[in-house]
């Protein structure tokens, strides 16, 4: 059975590539346009994992992870930060939220398929 991915990204061609990387290394993808979308998701559906942008309207990435990490469903599934941001603080501020790693956007998609196997396995 193939392990599901939330990814969640308020720019659709940043989803597209996203799914389209997961997909075919042979993912499921579920994807959401910004933090409230991706909670519902997240909440409603089995993830063994999340991939989430920072800077989202709505509801930004760290408070999508605060509100997700409130939430009985998330014990034990990754989060990993996808955003232009690669300051220290934040990344530490993303850590004390609970997110599990931080990928930087351009992102390398062996890059990313490396981090999912490491996280969620094949």
């Amino acid at each position: 059975m193939s392990k599901t991915i939330l990814t969640i990204d308020d720019s659709p061609s940043v989803r597209q590539l996203v799914a389209m990387t997961l997909s075919n290394a042979g993912y499921q993808v579920i994807e959401a346009c910004d933090g409230a979308d991706g909670l519902a998701k997240a909440t409603g559906n089995r993830v063994n994992a999340v991939i989430t942008d920072l800077n989202m309207p709505i509801m930004n990435g760290l408070d999508f992870i605060r509100k997700y990490r409130a939430h009985p469903s998330s014990a034990g599934v990754p989060i990993i930060f996808l955003t232009t941001e690669s300051d220290d603080s934040l990344k530490a501020e993303a850590k004390a939220a609970g997110a599990t790693g931080w990928l930087v956007k351009p992102f390398k998609q062996d890059q990313m398929l490396a981090i999912m196997r490491k996280v969620v396995g094949a």
